[in-house]
């Protein structure tokens, strides 16, 4: 006779076989629709929405982290290094946070996108800085550009890690702690735009 947890697992995918992404939820209405979770053992759809326009919105978003983490050229199409890292990752988020890190890396994402740019305008062969509000799906572009910017920069400038460096950050941006990386970018660029206005 199955257990209780085992009949519950047993008819859903887990991610990485151990994080339920059906139970965390986007708490910012604007992202919704940009933030897929849906459940996967292993995040690799080997390029299916790679030909549709803005098909990327519609992979889960721990694949786009990946995507995003292998784009440097130190590992440039490593996908199966850039899964390690980021499931050792969710390891270490787990046991600091005894939390889902699917819903850090949620939270983290939230905290991260910046919600004002700025854009150049050109006034009589001038260029005038103008500030605009950033696109939904723009935000989830830039803060886990961010976040890969972080993991990048923490890992080649300690002895830690990538994957160390990636569980930080995750956990900070989520609490949006001014001190970390990402949540530091997005401040600077809204600093800017506002300034622009």
């Amino acid at each position: 006779m199955m257990s209780e947890t085992e009949g519950k697992t047993a008819g859903q995918k887990l991610l990485f076989n151990k994080w339920d992404a059906s139970e965390v939820k986007v708490t910012d209405p604007s992202l919704m629709r940009y933030v897929t979770l849906t459940s996967m053992i292993i995040p690799h759809t080997c390029g299916k929405f790679s030909r549709q326009e803005f098909g990327k919105s519609n992979m889960m978003i721990v694949e786009r982290l990946i995507n995003r983490l292998m784009q440097t050229e130190k590992n440039t199409g490593k996908k199966q290094l850039c899964i390690r890292i980021v499931r050792d990752a969710f390891e270490i988020i787990n046991k600091k946070t005894k939390r889902n890190p699917i819903e850090v890396l949620v939270e983290a994402i939230g905290n991260s996108g910046p919600r004002e740019e700025t854009v150049r305008l050109k006034y009589g062969g001038i260029n005038v800085p103008k500030s605009v509000d950033t696109a939904p799906m723009r935000r989830v572009d830039t803060a886990i550009c961010f976040l890969a910017e972080a993991t990048l920069k923490g890992s080649s400038s300690s002895k830690k890690n990538a994957s160390e460096v990636l569980a930080n950050e995750l956990i900070a941006a989520s609490k949006g702690d001014m001190k970390c990386y990402s949540v530091g970018k997005k401040e600077e660029r809204e600093r800017i735009a506002k300034s622009a206005r």
